[in-house]
């Protein structure tokens, strides 16, 4: 499993608070050949849902503007938002401005850079910026070549810190490989962006053989991939290493039977809970997971990724099955898709479970208004969490959003000292000229 205790800003801050209000032309905006929902390790120099949060308070945006378009071979995005100040918690009003510039090269390759401004920074006094250029290649059909290079500063310390990627991807039918090499620096802090950790330089490679039968049968294709990651700070300490095999059949109804293991190593620098009164001391660990896993197609009626995994988990034995990606069409105009995982632990320090629960429903009004709700229950964080959004397209690429959030406590009601509710109610409009 990737390591966990080096998080610098949690992707999931808020189950449900992220509101559809920045997504259009969000690929413009995409840095270093990788999306805001895929990044893993990588840097995200703009994450949208950094603006009108101050750590992990919710602030006010007082009003912005976004441009985007193309010029020829040039694709250009700019974005000024404002968000007000928060006098119970002493937070100061603050502006975040983003700017984008890319330039097409040949059928499917570009070139870029990025600028993001925050006019406060949340760890110094002063700005905090970042800026970097990217370039993404592509050769034939399945050879993609990606590489980045980025800095961050903030105005008290003018200090910058950098971080930079070089990615080769080979995507054939038959045979695939991946290799990596990624750095970030110590104190690398794109305020506008996600980072999952820092202080880090991360290899990684992979090759994959997938032949098809000689005969058409019940098996579309077998597949055999071996991964290799290697993770050590910027003091060449090492914090992770895997070495995985994984093995898959691919049916012609589209269901797929996977096999994998891996072994390896990770290094806790400071104590963590795993979940309930469990605290994982400092050192290195030693872990191995077997999962076995079959995929429902989502071509079916009732469609499902169901798994089960156990192995080594920092000293003692870990024990997983999830149900995920799950969806049952009840109708043409009504879908649910349930969600459920739950691991059982047993370390040296104690023994507990967790369970993560969940279904999203989606209704569709017309073709062009739907309607759907996300309700969600952690017992690792006692938390119950529910989305509800209507999307009413009332023109071609002018859309209204009305979203209604809450998070309680499944204990002692609403989360004390945080928002609990709130509605949010969005218009855009497409003006072509």
């Amino acid at each position: 499993m990737p390591p966990r205790h080096r998080t610098v800003h949690r992707q999931d801050d808020g189950l449900v608070r992220h509101v559809p209000a920045f997504l259009e032309n969000q690929g413009l905006f995409a840095f270093g050949g990788v999306s805001n929902f895929g990044a893993g390790d990588t840097p995200i120099l703009f994450y949208s849902r950094r603006i009108g949060l101050h750590g992990s308070r919710e602030v006010p945006i007082v009003g912005g503007a976004r441009l985007t378009g193309r010029v020829g071979r040039w694709s250009v995005g700019a974005l000024n938002m404002h968000a007000d100040d928060l006098p119970p918690a002493a937070v100061p009003g603050t502006n975040f401005t983003v700017m984008r510039l890319k330039r097409d090269l040949f059928r499917s390759s570009s070139v870029g850079l990025l600028v993001t401004n925050r006019s406060r920074s949340q760890t110094a006094p002063g700005a905090a910026q970042t800026y970097g250029a990217d370039a993404t290649f592509r050769f034939f059909n399945n050879l993609d070549v990606n590489a980045f290079w980025a800095q961050t500063r903030n105005a008290e310390t003018a200090k910058a810190e950098t971080s930079y990627r070089a990615q080769l991807d080979y995507n054939a039918d038959r045979y695939g490989l991946q290799l990596e090499h990624l750095m970030v620096g110590d104190d690398f802090n794109p305020e506008l962006g996600f980072l999952r950790r820092d202080d880090m330089r991360r290899g990684y490679a992979s090759a994959r053989f997938s032949p098809r039968p000689g005969r058409l049968g019940a098996v579309r294709r077998y597949s055999w991939t071996g991964s290799l990651t290697y993770i050590e700070n910027i003091q060449r300490r090492v914090d992770y290493r895997d070495a995985g095999l994984d093995f898959g059949i691919e049916f012609q109804s589209g269901d797929r039977f996977g096999l994998a293991a891996s072994r390896g190593l990770e290094f806790v620098p400071v104590p963590f809970r795993p979940g309930g009164q469990v605290v994982v001391p400092v050192g290195a660990y030693d872990f191995d997971l077997l999962r076995l896993s079959y995929n429902v197609s989502q071509q079916r009626r009732v469609s499902a990724n169901v798994s089960l995994e156990g192995g080594a988990f920092y000293g003692g034995h870990r024990t997983a099955l999830n149900l995920a990606r799950g969806r049952v069409n009840v109708s043409a105009r009504l879908s649910l898709e349930p969600s459920y995982s739950v691991n059982w632990v047993d370390v040296p320090q104690g023994a507990f479970s967790t369970h993560l629960a969940g279904s999203r429903v989606t209704y569709s009004i017309s073709p062009l208004v739907f309607a759907s709700a996300l309700v969600q229950y952690n017992s690792a964080a006692r938390t119950v969490a529910v989305n509800a959004r209507l999307r009413w397209e009332y023109q071609p690429g002018s859309e209204l959003f009305v979203v209604y959030n809450e998070q309680r406590e499944s204990v002692r009601g609403p989360l004390p000292g945080a928002p609990a509710r709130a509605l949010i109610i969005k218009v855009n409009r497409l003006f072509r000229f």
